[in-house]
């Protein structure tokens, strides 16, 4: 079986953690006091790799292709099972039908047959226990060899209006536990919620799919022939044509059409922790009904979320709020009001604050730097170089740069001189001078950056060479 996971997603729900090019899937958490820290992601290809045997196909963009690596990377040793795993990079960030899409021409590509059975996930939910899911996905490869599309359904326990539900008929006998998916219900308002937990047939939807391959390129061609064309084409051809694909969702491209609709009910624990309130609802909690994270002191505090970063947080007499902390934002919310998150996401677009975009620390396929003061003029930074990685040779027009080694070698060249620079040794970058940094050594390599100039920021750099295929920003 072959398994698909869409990790392309700019989420902000979980903002001031979660930002467009730091996306919630990437977010690491400790769940209970026995559960690994390891990011959403990191878990959704773990529960994939109980599956024996399996391949993955991994769909993201360019702005993550990295993270994805790096965490894979991250989970190389804890693996039991190691899998066939490949990255496919949309162009440019479309929705989950073109994206399932290209990531179905990519395996045909790469030989896989059109009998083959492919099942979808996100990359940012929480499901457990894994073993119990695996079993679940079994039994939908089998319903999906009789050319049905599986969806998997969540019973409600609750009227809740952040989640899309699918409605569903008896079941037909030939298919046992599976229900006829009747139609598909966009996020309702309370009242009809309700109505939905009373009635009883609808489900939330969990955006989990099975598939075999040629049943899903039938009804691309059937109902979306814009993106059924991209099987007419090479993978090649195929990213070319992918920026002019239209923005939409697997639901709205197949299975609110599709008369192949088939329903699972999950008998598992299942979040896509959409909101700080899902968070809080699976974190372990204290006697007083605080879930906590970081380095914090709480007098008559109760039933509240307190997520500290770097520095230390104290309460006192608060109850029912979320305050997460980050190390340019700070959110306080009452609970039950962080669906509004994205207002506040779509107020800081507007004024084109960088919170948005980016945390302090920005990961880089070769390492990390983090933003530990900008003034007029200047910027100074924690640049962290990982053992045997080398930034592009690059130069400014706007500023020069002084680097000062605090831990490793460094391996420099700046015009056509090269030399060693080790700890609490230094250099000097003029401005429109081409150079370059390595890490040669065995241990990161740590420099603090300070850069001085008329412009410093992120899109004043040319990079002449760049081992990643990196273009200039």
């Amino acid at each position: 079986m072959k398994f698909i996971v869409l990790a392309g997603g700019s989420g902000t729900r979980l903002w001031p953690m979660s930002r467009k090019n730091f996306p919630k899937q990437f977010l690491k958490f400790s769940i209970s006091k026995h559960d690994e820290h390891e990011s959403f992601f990191q878990k959704t290809i773990k529960r994939i790799c109980c599956y024996p045997d399996a391949d993955i196909f991994i769909v993201t963009n360019e702005k993550h292709k990295f993270y994805v690596i790096n965490q894979l990377e991250e989970l190389a040793n804890k693996l039991t099972n190691k899998p066939k795993i490949e990255i496919v990079i949309e162009p440019v960030s479309k929705n989950t039908a073109p994206a399932i899409a290209l990531a179905i021409r990519y395996a045909i590509e790469k030989g896989i047959s059109q009998d083959e059975i492919f099942f979808v996930c996100p990359s940012d939910h929480l499901i457990k226990p894994d073993e119990k899911f695996i079993e679940f996905i079994k039994a939908s490869e089998e319903c999906a060899k009789k050319e049905t599309i599986v969806t998997f359904g969540i019973k409600p326990t609750r009227p809740e209006t952040g989640y899309g539900y699918i409605k569903v008929k008896s079941q037909p006998a030939e298919f046992g536990n599976f229900y006829k998916v009747e139609k598909f219900v966009e996020k309702p308002d309370f009242d009809n919620a309700k109505r939905y937990i009373k009635e009883g047939n609808y489900y939330w939807n969990s955006g989990m799919f099975t598939f075999k391959v040629n049943t899903i390129i039938e009804d691309f061609k059937k109902y979306t022939p814009q993106l059924g064309e991209l099987f007419e084409k090479s993978y090649d051809e195929a990213l070319k044509e992918f920026q002019n694909l239209s923005d939409i969702s697997i639901d709205y491209a197949i299975m609110e059409k599709t008369e192949k609709g088939m329903l699972l009910p999950l008998d598992i624990f299942w979040s896509d922790i959409g909101s700080w309130e899902s968070l809080y609802d699976v974190l372990d909690k204290d006697p007083t009904g605080n879930a906590i994270v970081g380095d914090c002191v709480n007098i008559e505090t109760n039933g509240s979320l307190i997520i500290g970063n770097k520095r230390f947080i104290t309460t006192l007499g608060i109850q029912d709020m979320v305050v997460v902390e980050t190390e340019d934002a700070l959110l306080i919310a009452k609970k039950g009001e962080c669906q509004k998150v994205k207002d506040i996401v779509k107020i800081l677009s507007e004024k084109a604050l960088p919170q948005v975009e980016e945390h302090v620390t920005v990961y880089r396929p070769w390492g990390s730097y983090t933003l530990l003061e900008k003034g007029l003029r200047y910027k100074i930074k924690r640049i962290s170089v990982k053992p045997g990685e080398t930034l592009s040779l690059q130069m400014h027009h706007h500023r020069s740069e002084h680097w000062v080694v605090v831990k490793g070698t460094a391996k420099v060249k700046i015009g056509d001189r090269e030399q060693f620079v080790h700890e609490n040794e230094s250099v000097y970058v003029p401005k429109s001078t081409l150079h370059r940094l390595e890490n040669p050594g065995k241990i990161p390599l740590e420099i603090i950056e300070v850069q001085v100039g008329e412009y410093v920021e992120e899109d004043d750099i040319k990079r002449v060479e760049d081992v990643y295929g990196r273009q200039d920003i």
